[in-house]
């Protein structure tokens, strides 16, 4: 579904990711995991289209989109949700639900895509006329992820989504992904709570400074020395 191959890629001339090699499947969900600065931001934006992109190859449902302009990918089903939610916060709760389904076109589409993020998060259908920086921070990243969900997604890039969030809210999330993800939807999810990622996902990456140290399904991550050492906190 989505593949990078020997990426190079930062800000302007900066470099920040080298040679980086990944794949997430058809219905799978992919964690990338790493410690802060080790590049996993870097990586959700250039797959995005929103970091500069010095070689490599991205290549998105069987097509390269190394240089695609982010728009246009959300067009083509490839949606983020950004690290820290930049929601539009004078805008209400359903305006920037409008924002997030601008490429669907059709009344109808529309209205079922409002219908599917209401029964998934059912405190947004309460606060739908409230602006959006009058949330809590749980609410916000409910309504980052509704969002992009707007544009009914073909693949779901996600940005340190408990970024601010009690682990009770988190785990209200990582539970919706499940669900989205059980649609048939797949996910790559970058976070530093390794714990959580390594439950959650079927493969993870393991990034360091800017380079894949490891990779593997998440059950033989969770038992590697080196990842237990490192981000589970167990020697």
């Amino acid at each position: 579904m989505l593949e990078v191959a020997k990426l190079n890629a930062g800000y302007g001339r900066v470099a920040v990711l080298r040679e980086v090699s990944m794949a997430v499947p058809h219905g799978k969900i992919v964690g990338l995991i790493g410690a802060n600065g080790a590049g996993k931001t870097t990586l959700i934006r250039a797959i995005s289209g929103l970091a500069s992109i010095h070689s490599g190859e991205i290549r998105f449902c069987g097509r390269i989109v190394t240089h695609v302009a982010p728009e246009d990918l959300v067009r083509r089903g490839l949606v983020q949700v950004p690290q820290g939610r930049m929601l539009f916060g004078p805008m209400t709760v359903r305006e920037n639900l409008e924002m997030g389904a601008y490429t669907v076109r059709q009344g109808s589409a529309f209205e079922s895509a409002l219908d599917r993020v209401f029964a998934l998060f059912p405190v947004l259908r309460e606060r739908a006329h409230q602006p959006a920086a009058l949330l809590s921070g749980g609410e916000q990243q409910m309504l980052a992820l509704a969002r992009a969900l707007m544009s009914n997604p073909r693949c779901l890039l996600l940005d340190e989504p408990s970024l601010g969030l009690a682990p009770k809210i988190f785990a209200l999330i990582l539970a919706v992904v499940r669900q989205i993800n059980g649609t048939g939807v797949p996910v790559l999810v970058a976070e530093q709570n390794a714990r959580k990622i390594l439950d959650l996902a079927h493969y993870c990456y393991v990034l360091e400074n800017g380079r894949i140290a490891l990779e593997g399904e998440s059950d033989r991550l969770s038992s590697h020395p080196g990842v237990r050492a490192s981000y589970l906190g167990a020697g």
